[in-house]
């Protein structure tokens, strides 16, 4: 599909409302019969998610020309995947467009040197994303990409500060209760999370890694 006709097929969503039958078809019936070779699967696709993909993209990126651009690459990469029989997320399409929509606007703040920046200290506001509990659909999608990133980067850790800061960020633990379950004094506990803030930082710097909520 062009990039033309991916945008005739994204204009018409303004105004054309799917029928009663198109949605009752569930994404991952109308993923595999495009597969299969039925490109109105992917228009009805499009015409489905296009709001509440497309309010994501330009609540990030505040220009709703950029928004159109990385809208216009999002179902270029989904196309490019599906084409290529790659897609293994069944069931679970809505999330993965959304994905690869956040992955290009990272891609678009890189470009043009806007990303912002990672910023933590001692009060621990890198983790501040993951207890909003007042997110909606996208946002947690999003979030959970974030907490699952961080995971990743926390196992990189020497096993005391990952244990501090497990049960500071995740348990929700004081310092004096931290102190109680290892067994050294608070001030050691402090300096473990300290340690492994900074620590953390400097893997976030090294791979280039941008976190964003």
């Amino acid at each position: 599909m062009t990039q033309k006709k991916l945008s005739n097929s994204k204009s018409q969503t303004l105004t054309k409302k799917p029928r009663n039958m198109e949605l009752q078809i569930e994404d991952s019936v109308l993923v595999r019969d495009y597969i299969s070779g039925d490109e109105k699967s992917l228009e009805i696709l499009i015409n489905r998610h296009n709001q509440r993909i497309t309010s994501f993209i330009y609540s990030k990126v505040l220009d709703r020309d950029v928004t159109e651009d990385v809208f216009q690459d999002t179902f270029i990469k989904v196309i490019k995947t599906l084409k290529k029989g790659t897609y293994s997320e069944e069931g679970k399409f809505l999330p993965w467009v959304m994905r690869i929509a956040h992955n290009l606007i990272i891609d678009h703040f890189r470009k043009n040197k806007r990303m912002p920046k990672f910023e933590g200290n001692d009060d621990f506001n890198i983790f501040s994303v993951i207890g909003d509990d007042k997110l909606n659909a996208e946002k947690q999608i999003i979030k959970n990409q974030i907490d699952s990133d961080l995971r990743h980067l926390i196992e990189e850790l020497p096993d005391d500060q990952k244990e501090v800061l497990l049960m500071r960020i995740y348990k929700d633990m004081s310092f004096k209760e931290i102190s109680e379950n290892t067994g050294v004094s608070i001030n050691t506990a402090l300096g473990r999370m300290r340690y492994a803030l900074i620590n953390l930082r400097k893997i976030i710097d090294k791979n280039n890694i941008v976190l964003t909520n």
